[in-house]
Protein backbone atom coordinates (compact mmCIF):
# COMPACT_ATOMS: atom_id res chain seq x y z
CA UNK A 1 0.00 0.00 0.00
CA UNK A 2 1.11 3.22 -0.88
CA UNK A 3 2.18 5.10 2.45
CA UNK A 4 1.09 8.62 0.84
CA UNK A 5 -1.98 7.19 -0.10
CA UNK A 6 -3.95 9.00 3.50
CA UNK A 7 -1.79 11.94 3.80
CA UNK A 8 -4.20 15.39 3.11
CA UNK A 9 -2.30 18.16 0.58
CA UNK A 10 -1.08 19.23 3.98
CA UNK A 11 0.99 17.05 5.14
CA UNK A 12 1.86 15.67 1.86
CA UNK A 13 5.77 15.80 1.74
CA UNK A 14 6.57 17.89 -1.61
CA UNK A 15 9.41 15.66 -1.98
CA UNK A 16 10.84 12.57 -0.44
CA UNK A 17 13.99 10.19 -1.29
CA UNK A 18 14.67 6.41 0.07
CA UNK A 19 18.12 5.03 0.02
CA UNK A 20 19.35 6.81 -3.00
CA UNK A 21 22.78 6.02 -3.98
CA UNK A 22 24.95 7.22 -6.59
CA UNK A 23 28.34 5.39 -7.30
CA UNK A 24 31.00 6.59 -9.70
CA UNK A 25 34.19 4.69 -11.12
CA UNK A 26 36.18 5.52 -8.04
CA UNK A 27 33.97 7.10 -5.51
CA UNK A 28 30.48 5.83 -3.73
CA UNK A 29 28.91 9.69 -3.93
CA UNK A 30 25.63 8.84 -2.66
CA UNK A 31 25.34 6.05 -0.32
CA UNK A 32 21.22 5.43 1.17
CA UNK A 33 20.50 8.89 1.31
CA UNK A 34 16.94 9.23 2.75
CA UNK A 35 15.13 12.91 3.18
CA UNK A 36 12.06 14.54 3.10
CA UNK A 37 11.13 18.24 2.35
CA UNK A 38 7.52 19.84 3.15
CA UNK A 39 5.96 22.30 1.10
CA UNK A 40 6.69 26.13 2.31
CA UNK A 41 9.99 24.36 4.34
CA UNK A 42 13.72 25.74 3.79
CA UNK A 43 15.48 22.87 3.99
CA UNK A 44 19.36 22.83 4.28
CA UNK A 45 21.42 20.17 3.02
CA UNK A 46 25.07 20.92 5.14
CA UNK A 47 28.08 18.89 4.35
CA UNK A 48 32.21 19.19 3.58
CA UNK A 49 33.37 19.56 0.30
CA UNK A 50 32.52 16.41 -1.67
CA UNK A 51 30.16 14.66 1.05
CA UNK A 52 27.72 14.63 -2.02
CA UNK A 53 25.38 17.65 -1.78
CA UNK A 54 25.43 18.34 -5.18
CA UNK A 55 25.43 15.02 -6.91
CA UNK A 56 22.10 14.67 -4.75
CA UNK A 57 20.69 18.19 -6.13
CA UNK A 58 21.73 16.99 -9.08
CA UNK A 59 19.75 13.38 -9.19
CA UNK A 60 16.80 15.20 -8.06
CA UNK A 61 17.00 17.95 -11.02
CA UNK A 62 17.35 15.07 -13.81
CA UNK A 63 20.95 15.78 -14.75
CA UNK A 64 22.13 12.50 -13.49
CA UNK A 65 20.61 8.90 -12.48
CA UNK A 66 21.14 7.72 -9.32
CA UNK A 67 22.41 3.99 -9.13
CA UNK A 68 19.55 2.91 -6.53
CA UNK A 69 17.08 4.37 -4.42
CA UNK A 70 13.94 6.09 -4.91
CA UNK A 71 12.17 9.63 -5.33
CA UNK A 72 8.64 10.70 -4.55
CA UNK A 73 7.38 13.40 -5.81
CA UNK A 74 4.06 14.65 -4.33
CA UNK A 75 3.20 11.31 -3.06
CA UNK A 76 3.91 10.13 -6.49
CA UNK A 77 7.22 7.89 -7.23
CA UNK A 78 9.10 9.45 -10.09
CA UNK A 79 12.00 8.95 -12.44
CA UNK A 80 13.34 12.42 -13.56
CA UNK A 81 14.71 12.11 -16.74
CA UNK A 82 16.17 15.23 -17.27
CA UNK A 83 16.19 18.95 -16.42
CA UNK A 84 13.21 19.88 -18.64
CA UNK A 85 11.29 16.75 -17.29
CA UNK A 86 12.38 18.57 -13.64
CA UNK A 87 10.95 21.79 -14.89
CA UNK A 88 7.89 20.51 -15.94
CA UNK A 89 7.04 19.15 -12.58
CA UNK A 90 8.12 22.40 -11.08
CA UNK A 91 11.66 21.62 -10.03
CA UNK A 92 13.99 24.45 -10.90
CA UNK A 93 17.56 24.51 -9.42
CA UNK A 94 20.25 27.48 -9.23
CA UNK A 95 23.67 25.59 -10.16
CA UNK A 96 26.86 26.57 -8.09
CA UNK A 97 28.62 25.85 -11.32
CA UNK A 98 26.71 28.24 -14.02
CA UNK A 99 24.55 26.62 -16.60
CA UNK A 100 25.06 29.60 -19.00
CA UNK A 101 25.77 29.61 -22.60
CA UNK A 102 28.49 32.70 -22.83
CA UNK A 103 27.82 33.48 -26.42
CA UNK A 104 24.31 34.65 -25.72
CA UNK A 105 22.73 37.03 -23.69
CA UNK A 106 20.51 37.31 -20.79
CA UNK A 107 17.51 37.04 -22.74
CA UNK A 108 18.56 34.57 -24.83
CA UNK A 109 19.71 32.24 -21.91
CA UNK A 110 16.26 32.55 -19.82
CA UNK A 111 14.46 32.10 -23.26
CA UNK A 112 16.02 28.56 -23.17
CA UNK A 113 14.86 27.64 -19.91
CA UNK A 114 11.11 28.81 -20.38
CA UNK A 115 8.47 26.02 -22.61
CA UNK A 116 7.62 27.02 -25.88
CA UNK A 117 8.59 30.20 -27.76
CA UNK A 118 8.01 33.08 -25.33
CA UNK A 119 7.90 36.89 -26.67
CA UNK A 120 11.33 38.38 -26.16
CA UNK A 121 9.97 41.65 -25.82
CA UNK A 122 7.98 40.46 -22.90
CA UNK A 123 10.17 38.33 -21.36
CA UNK A 124 12.75 41.18 -21.04
CA UNK A 125 10.23 43.01 -19.53
CA UNK A 126 9.60 40.00 -17.17
CA UNK A 127 13.50 40.16 -16.31
CA UNK A 128 13.95 43.66 -15.72
CA UNK A 129 10.80 43.46 -13.07
CA UNK A 130 11.63 40.24 -11.43
CA UNK A 131 15.23 41.22 -10.82
CA UNK A 132 13.80 44.89 -9.79
CA UNK A 133 11.45 43.27 -7.40
CA UNK A 134 13.95 41.04 -5.87
CA UNK A 135 17.17 42.99 -5.58
CA UNK A 136 19.06 41.45 -8.51
CA UNK A 137 19.98 44.25 -10.89
CA UNK A 138 20.45 42.25 -14.46
CA UNK A 139 20.70 43.60 -17.97
CA UNK A 140 18.90 41.48 -20.55
CA UNK A 141 20.66 42.99 -23.20
CA UNK A 142 24.51 41.96 -21.82
CA UNK A 143 26.24 38.59 -23.21
CA UNK A 144 27.07 36.36 -20.53
CA UNK A 145 31.12 36.35 -21.26
CA UNK A 146 30.94 39.91 -20.53
CA UNK A 147 29.36 39.26 -16.90
CA UNK A 148 31.55 38.57 -13.61
CA UNK A 149 30.71 35.49 -11.25
CA UNK A 150 28.41 37.44 -9.07
CA UNK A 151 26.52 39.03 -12.10
CA UNK A 152 25.79 35.52 -13.49
CA UNK A 153 24.79 34.34 -10.32
CA UNK A 154 21.91 36.84 -10.50
CA UNK A 155 21.16 35.57 -13.81
CA UNK A 156 20.64 32.23 -12.86
CA UNK A 157 18.84 33.17 -9.71
CA UNK A 158 16.36 34.96 -12.06
CA UNK A 159 16.16 32.82 -14.49
CA UNK A 160 14.67 30.11 -11.88
CA UNK A 161 12.11 32.60 -9.93
CA UNK A 162 10.66 32.92 -13.34
CA UNK A 163 9.65 29.76 -13.67
CA UNK A 164 7.59 29.95 -10.52
CA UNK A 165 8.72 26.84 -8.95
CA UNK A 166 7.22 24.70 -6.59
CA UNK A 167 10.47 23.01 -5.11
CA UNK A 168 13.51 25.67 -6.14
CA UNK A 169 17.50 23.93 -5.25
CA UNK A 170 20.09 26.42 -4.54
CA UNK A 171 23.31 25.26 -4.43
CA UNK A 172 25.50 27.80 -3.22
CA UNK A 173 23.35 30.72 -3.80
CA UNK A 174 25.29 33.56 -2.06
CA UNK A 175 28.69 32.57 -1.91
CA UNK A 176 28.96 35.83 -4.65
CA UNK A 177 26.46 38.26 -3.54
CA UNK A 178 26.88 41.33 -1.65
CA UNK A 179 25.78 41.34 2.60
CA UNK A 180 23.01 43.85 0.88
CA UNK A 181 21.89 41.00 -1.96
CA UNK A 182 21.70 38.30 0.50
CA UNK A 183 19.47 39.91 2.96
CA UNK A 184 17.25 41.02 -0.17
CA UNK A 185 17.05 37.41 -1.76
CA UNK A 186 16.52 36.16 2.15
CA UNK A 187 13.60 38.06 2.00
CA UNK A 188 12.47 36.41 -1.69
CA UNK A 189 12.96 32.86 -0.41
CA UNK A 190 10.80 33.71 2.69
CA UNK A 191 8.05 34.93 1.13
CA UNK A 192 8.44 31.94 -1.95
CA UNK A 193 8.33 29.96 1.38
CA UNK A 194 5.26 31.42 2.75
CA UNK A 195 3.12 30.53 -0.77
CA UNK A 196 4.16 27.25 -0.55
CA UNK A 197 7.32 26.86 -2.48
CA UNK A 198 9.85 24.38 -0.91
CA UNK A 199 13.35 24.90 -0.87
CA UNK A 200 16.64 23.08 -0.88
CA UNK A 201 19.57 25.12 0.34
CA UNK A 202 22.90 24.45 0.22
CA UNK A 203 25.57 26.52 1.73
CA UNK A 204 28.56 26.31 3.35
CA UNK A 205 27.60 30.02 5.32
CA UNK A 206 26.24 28.43 8.95
CA UNK A 207 24.82 31.70 9.75
CA UNK A 208 23.31 32.00 6.77
CA UNK A 209 21.93 28.46 7.57
CA UNK A 210 21.08 29.42 11.18
CA UNK A 211 18.98 32.46 9.91
CA UNK A 212 17.05 31.23 7.38
CA UNK A 213 16.24 27.19 7.34
CA UNK A 214 13.73 25.53 9.16
CA UNK A 215 15.48 22.29 9.33
CA UNK A 216 18.73 20.63 8.25
CA UNK A 217 20.33 17.59 7.01
CA UNK A 218 23.77 16.59 7.51
CA UNK A 219 25.95 14.48 4.65
CA UNK A 220 29.79 13.15 5.36
CA UNK A 221 31.30 10.94 3.20
CA UNK A 222 27.93 10.47 1.40
CA UNK A 223 25.91 9.43 4.57
CA UNK A 224 23.67 11.08 6.74
CA UNK A 225 24.79 11.65 9.57
CA UNK A 226 22.47 14.04 11.51
CA UNK A 227 20.14 16.43 11.60
CA UNK A 228 19.04 19.47 13.08
CA UNK A 229 17.01 22.79 13.61
CA UNK A 230 19.08 25.23 12.81
CA UNK A 231 17.29 27.87 14.87
CA UNK A 232 18.82 25.81 17.94
CA UNK A 233 21.68 25.73 16.97
CA UNK A 234 24.81 27.87 16.60
CA UNK A 235 27.41 27.76 13.65
CA UNK A 236 30.42 26.69 15.68
CA UNK A 237 27.67 23.29 16.87
CA UNK A 238 26.72 22.81 12.85
CA UNK A 239 30.53 22.67 11.90
CA UNK A 240 30.72 20.17 14.05
CA UNK A 241 28.11 18.03 13.10
CA UNK A 242 29.67 18.36 9.75
CA UNK A 243 33.40 17.96 10.60
CA UNK A 244 33.41 16.13 13.61
CA UNK A 245 35.77 18.49 15.19
CA UNK A 246 35.63 22.12 16.18
CA UNK A 247 36.90 24.82 13.26
CA UNK A 248 40.23 25.86 13.61
CA UNK A 249 40.55 29.58 14.18
CA UNK A 250 42.93 31.79 12.28
CA UNK A 251 46.55 33.16 13.77
CA UNK A 252 46.79 36.50 12.35
CA UNK A 253 49.80 38.49 13.61
CA UNK A 254 50.12 42.22 13.15
CA UNK A 255 51.98 43.00 9.33
CA UNK A 256 55.74 44.22 9.83
CA UNK A 257 56.09 47.97 8.07
CA UNK A 258 58.19 48.67 5.59
CA UNK A 259 58.22 45.76 3.33
CA UNK A 260 59.03 45.81 -0.45
CA UNK A 261 56.82 46.81 -2.64
CA UNK A 262 55.86 44.44 -4.62
CA UNK A 263 52.32 45.22 -6.46
CA UNK A 264 52.42 49.44 -7.30
CA UNK A 265 49.43 50.85 -9.57
CA UNK A 266 50.66 54.05 -10.07
CA UNK A 267 47.15 56.08 -12.01
CA UNK A 268 45.81 52.56 -13.67
CA UNK A 269 43.02 53.93 -15.50
CA UNK A 270 41.69 51.52 -18.68
CA UNK A 271 38.40 52.27 -20.70
CA UNK A 272 36.36 48.79 -20.63
CA UNK A 273 36.33 46.81 -24.04
CA UNK A 274 33.42 45.84 -22.71
CA UNK A 275 30.03 48.35 -23.57
CA UNK A 276 28.50 47.16 -20.14
CA UNK A 277 31.67 46.76 -18.74
CA UNK A 278 33.57 49.50 -16.11
CA UNK A 279 36.38 51.75 -16.66
CA UNK A 280 39.20 51.63 -14.41
CA UNK A 281 39.50 55.37 -13.01
CA UNK A 282 43.06 56.51 -11.82
CA UNK A 283 43.58 53.78 -9.60
CA UNK A 284 46.06 54.06 -7.15
CA UNK A 285 47.69 51.15 -4.70
CA UNK A 286 50.73 49.80 -3.06
CA UNK A 287 50.79 45.76 -1.95
CA UNK A 288 54.13 45.58 0.30
CA UNK A 289 56.09 42.39 0.69
CA UNK A 290 54.68 40.50 4.05
CA UNK A 291 51.09 42.26 4.02
CA UNK A 292 47.55 40.97 3.39
CA UNK A 293 45.73 43.79 1.34
CA UNK A 294 41.74 42.94 0.48
CA UNK A 295 39.86 45.31 -1.99
CA UNK A 296 36.09 44.58 -1.25
CA UNK A 297 33.05 45.43 -4.03
CA UNK A 298 29.80 44.78 -5.37
CA UNK A 299 30.14 42.84 -8.44
CA UNK A 300 30.53 44.87 -11.38
CA UNK A 301 32.54 47.73 -10.22
CA UNK A 302 35.25 47.23 -12.01
CA UNK A 303 36.93 43.49 -10.03
CA UNK A 304 37.06 42.02 -13.51
CA UNK A 305 38.49 44.54 -15.39
CA UNK A 306 41.49 45.20 -12.47
CA UNK A 307 42.07 41.26 -11.97
CA UNK A 308 42.59 41.28 -16.06
CA UNK A 309 44.60 44.04 -16.22
CA UNK A 310 46.92 42.89 -13.28
CA UNK A 311 47.35 39.43 -14.51
CA UNK A 312 47.79 40.21 -17.77
CA UNK A 313 45.21 38.99 -19.74
CA UNK A 314 44.56 43.05 -20.60
CA UNK A 315 47.52 44.29 -21.48
CA UNK A 316 48.56 48.24 -21.31
CA UNK A 317 50.14 50.55 -24.31
CA UNK A 318 52.18 52.11 -21.27
CA UNK A 319 54.20 50.05 -19.10
CA UNK A 320 54.16 52.28 -15.41
CA UNK A 321 50.67 52.15 -14.75
CA UNK A 322 51.86 48.73 -13.02
CA UNK A 323 54.60 47.40 -11.54
CA UNK A 324 55.72 43.98 -9.89
CA UNK A 325 58.09 43.88 -7.74
CA UNK A 326 59.40 46.45 -9.28
CA UNK A 327 59.32 45.77 -12.78
CA UNK A 328 56.93 48.05 -15.40
CA UNK A 329 54.87 45.11 -16.30
CA UNK A 330 51.64 47.07 -17.66
CA UNK A 331 52.55 45.62 -21.20
CA UNK A 332 53.90 42.15 -20.37
CA UNK A 333 51.73 39.29 -21.32
CA UNK A 334 50.57 36.19 -18.42
CA UNK A 335 53.82 34.32 -18.62
CA UNK A 336 56.06 37.20 -18.09
CA UNK A 337 54.21 38.29 -15.48
CA UNK A 338 54.58 34.73 -13.80
CA UNK A 339 58.40 34.72 -14.40
CA UNK A 340 58.87 37.78 -12.87
CA UNK A 341 56.94 36.73 -9.05
CA UNK A 342 52.95 36.70 -9.71
CA UNK A 343 50.59 33.77 -8.94
CA UNK A 344 46.90 34.54 -9.82
CA UNK A 345 43.79 32.81 -9.04
CA UNK A 346 40.95 33.56 -10.54
CA UNK A 347 37.19 34.07 -9.69
CA UNK A 348 36.12 31.52 -12.50
CA UNK A 349 37.55 28.37 -11.49
CA UNK A 350 35.77 26.25 -14.10
CA UNK A 351 37.62 27.49 -17.41
CA UNK A 352 39.72 30.34 -16.73
CA UNK A 353 41.21 28.39 -13.36
CA UNK A 354 41.33 25.11 -14.90
CA UNK A 355 40.81 23.68 -18.15
CA UNK A 356 37.67 21.01 -17.32
CA UNK A 357 38.74 18.29 -19.39
CA UNK A 358 42.13 17.77 -18.68
CA UNK A 359 43.50 16.37 -15.77
CA UNK A 360 44.85 17.78 -12.52
CA UNK A 361 47.88 17.00 -13.16
CA UNK A 362 48.12 18.71 -16.66
CA UNK A 363 46.33 21.48 -14.83
CA UNK A 364 49.08 22.11 -12.53
CA UNK A 365 51.42 22.34 -15.69
CA UNK A 366 49.59 25.64 -17.31
CA UNK A 367 50.89 27.58 -14.38
CA UNK A 368 53.42 25.64 -12.61
CA UNK A 369 55.62 24.99 -15.74
CA UNK A 370 58.37 27.38 -14.74
CA UNK A 371 58.22 27.66 -10.88
CA UNK A 372 58.03 24.21 -10.37
CA UNK A 373 60.73 22.92 -13.33
CA UNK A 374 57.73 20.68 -14.81
CA UNK A 375 58.82 21.89 -18.41
CA UNK A 376 62.82 21.10 -18.97
CA UNK A 377 64.33 21.64 -22.48
CA UNK A 378 60.91 22.02 -23.88
CA UNK A 379 59.69 18.54 -22.83
CA UNK A 380 57.39 18.13 -20.50
CA UNK A 381 58.39 16.40 -17.11
CA UNK A 382 54.71 14.61 -16.50
CA UNK A 383 56.49 12.40 -13.61
CA UNK A 384 57.36 16.16 -11.72
CA UNK A 385 54.24 17.00 -12.55
CA UNK A 386 52.27 14.05 -11.72
CA UNK A 387 53.90 14.57 -8.28
CA UNK A 388 53.52 18.49 -7.53
CA UNK A 389 49.60 17.78 -8.30
CA UNK A 390 49.55 14.80 -6.06
CA UNK A 391 51.46 16.78 -2.92
CA UNK A 392 49.26 19.58 -3.60
CA UNK A 393 46.11 17.20 -3.12
CA UNK A 394 47.50 15.84 -0.18
CA UNK A 395 48.49 19.43 1.55
CA UNK A 396 45.50 20.67 0.58
CA UNK A 397 42.75 17.33 1.22
CA UNK A 398 41.52 18.10 -2.06
CA UNK A 399 38.88 15.32 -2.57
CA UNK A 400 39.58 13.73 -5.88
CA UNK A 401 40.42 10.27 -7.86
CA UNK A 402 44.24 11.68 -7.47
CA UNK A 403 46.25 13.48 -10.22
CA UNK A 404 44.61 12.02 -13.41
CA UNK A 405 41.38 12.69 -12.45
CA UNK A 406 39.39 15.43 -14.69
CA UNK A 407 39.02 19.26 -13.13
CA UNK A 408 35.28 18.95 -14.09
CA UNK A 409 34.88 16.01 -11.75
CA UNK A 410 35.99 17.69 -8.71
CA UNK A 411 33.18 19.66 -6.38
CA UNK A 412 33.05 23.48 -6.92
CA UNK A 413 34.99 23.15 -3.33
CA UNK A 414 37.74 20.73 -4.14
CA UNK A 415 38.19 22.21 -7.35
CA UNK A 416 39.10 25.73 -5.81
CA UNK A 417 41.35 24.00 -2.80
CA UNK A 418 43.12 22.56 -5.43
CA UNK A 419 43.50 25.85 -7.81
CA UNK A 420 44.64 27.72 -4.17
CA UNK A 421 47.48 25.19 -3.66
CA UNK A 422 48.66 24.46 -7.16
CA UNK A 423 49.51 28.76 -6.55
CA UNK A 424 50.55 28.69 -2.80
CA UNK A 425 53.08 26.00 -3.30
CA UNK A 426 54.64 27.87 -6.13
CA UNK A 427 55.95 30.24 -3.63
CA UNK A 428 55.19 33.26 -5.65
CA UNK A 429 56.53 37.12 -4.68
CA UNK A 430 53.28 38.21 -4.93
CA UNK A 431 49.69 36.59 -4.73
CA UNK A 432 46.32 37.41 -6.44
CA UNK A 433 43.42 36.03 -5.16
CA UNK A 434 39.68 36.06 -6.33
CA UNK A 435 37.33 35.00 -4.65
CA UNK A 436 39.56 32.41 -2.79
CA UNK A 437 37.07 30.23 -0.50
CA UNK A 438 34.23 30.76 -2.87
CA UNK A 439 32.07 27.46 -2.10
CA UNK A 440 34.58 26.17 -0.04
CA UNK A 441 33.47 24.01 3.21
CA UNK A 442 33.59 26.14 6.73
CA UNK A 443 36.96 23.58 8.00
CA UNK A 444 38.50 24.35 4.34
CA UNK A 445 37.59 28.18 4.20
CA UNK A 446 39.42 28.52 7.41
CA UNK A 447 42.74 26.39 6.19
CA UNK A 448 42.90 27.75 2.80
CA UNK A 449 42.85 31.18 5.33
CA UNK A 450 45.50 30.04 6.97
CA UNK A 451 47.54 29.20 4.13
CA UNK A 452 47.42 32.78 3.33
CA UNK A 453 48.27 34.16 5.91
CA UNK A 454 51.38 32.07 6.42
CA UNK A 455 51.93 32.92 2.93
CA UNK A 456 51.98 36.67 3.94
CA UNK A 457 54.33 35.58 7.11
CA UNK A 458 57.05 34.45 4.46
CA UNK A 459 57.33 37.33 2.97
CA UNK A 460 54.63 37.15 0.06
CA UNK A 461 52.82 40.04 -1.10
CA UNK A 462 49.18 39.30 -1.06
CA UNK A 463 46.28 40.75 -3.09
CA UNK A 464 42.67 39.29 -2.06
CA UNK A 465 39.43 40.85 -3.97
CA UNK A 466 36.55 38.80 -2.46
CA UNK A 467 32.77 39.71 -1.46
CA UNK A 468 33.29 38.11 1.52
CA UNK A 469 33.54 40.77 4.24
CA UNK A 470 34.14 38.57 6.98
CA UNK A 471 36.94 36.80 5.54
CA UNK A 472 38.59 40.29 4.69
CA UNK A 473 38.51 41.31 8.11
CA UNK A 474 39.76 38.20 9.50
CA UNK A 475 42.82 38.17 7.17
CA UNK A 476 43.51 41.52 5.82
CA UNK A 477 46.11 44.18 7.26
CA UNK A 478 44.32 46.42 5.10
CA UNK A 479 41.42 47.12 3.10
CA UNK A 480 39.66 48.93 0.15
CA UNK A 481 36.91 49.11 -1.80
CA UNK A 482 36.39 49.39 -5.37
CA UNK A 483 33.10 50.99 -6.58
CA UNK A 484 32.37 52.42 -9.89
CA UNK A 485 35.98 51.61 -11.55
CA UNK A 486 37.56 53.77 -8.97
CA UNK A 487 39.36 53.01 -5.68
CA UNK A 488 38.90 54.31 -2.18
CA UNK A 489 41.85 54.68 0.53
CA UNK A 490 42.76 51.63 2.14
CA UNK A 491 42.07 51.12 6.19
CA UNK A 492 43.42 48.67 8.49
CA UNK A 493 40.54 46.32 9.83
CA UNK A 494 41.18 47.99 13.16
CA UNK A 495 39.87 51.40 12.04
CA UNK A 496 37.20 50.39 10.17
CA UNK A 497 33.84 48.26 10.41
CA UNK A 498 31.86 46.16 8.43
CA UNK A 499 29.28 48.68 7.75
CA UNK A 500 31.66 51.45 7.03
CA UNK A 501 32.59 49.64 4.34
CA UNK A 502 29.23 48.71 3.35
CA UNK A 503 29.07 52.41 2.67
CA UNK A 504 31.78 52.83 1.01
CA UNK A 505 30.79 50.19 -1.53
CA UNK A 506 28.21 52.50 -2.92
CA UNK A 507 31.20 54.62 -3.54
CA UNK A 508 30.65 57.05 -0.46
CA UNK A 509 33.69 57.61 0.91
CA UNK A 510 36.08 60.40 2.13
CA UNK A 511 36.93 62.74 -0.88
CA UNK A 512 35.20 60.52 -3.65
CA UNK A 513 33.02 63.10 -4.84
CA UNK A 514 36.07 65.19 -5.82
CA UNK A 515 38.04 62.34 -7.29
CA UNK A 516 39.38 63.75 -10.67
CA UNK A 517 38.48 62.76 -13.95
CA UNK A 518 41.12 60.50 -15.83
CA UNK A 519 41.52 59.24 -19.58
CA UNK A 520 41.98 55.83 -20.89
CA UNK A 521 45.61 54.20 -21.32
CA UNK A 522 44.57 52.18 -23.96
Amino acid sequence: MNEFATATPDTLPRLTLKGICKVYPTVVANDGIDLTVMPGEIHAVLGENGAGKSTLMKIIYGVTRQSAGEMFWEGQPVAVENPAHARSLGIGMVFQHFSLFETLTVLENVALALPGKPDLLDLARRIEAVSERYGLPVDPRRHVHALSVGERQRVEIVRCLLQNPRLLIMDEPTSVLTPQAVRKLFETLRKLASEGCSILYISHKLDEIQDLCHSATVLRAGKVTGACIPAQETPKSMARLMIGKDLPACEHTTAQAGGEVRLKLAGLSLASADPFGTDLKDLQLEVRSGEIVGIAGVSGNGQAELLAVISGETTLREKAPVLICGNAAGHLPPDRRRQIGLCFVPEERLGRGAVPSMALSDNAILTAATSKALVKRGLIDFRAAKAFSRECIERFNVKCGGPAAQARSLSGGNLQKYIMGREIMQAPKLLVAAQPTWGVDVGAAAFIRQQIIDLRNSGCAVLVVSEELDELFEICDRIAVIAKGRLSPTRPPAETSVEDIGVWMSGMWPGAESAPASTSNQ
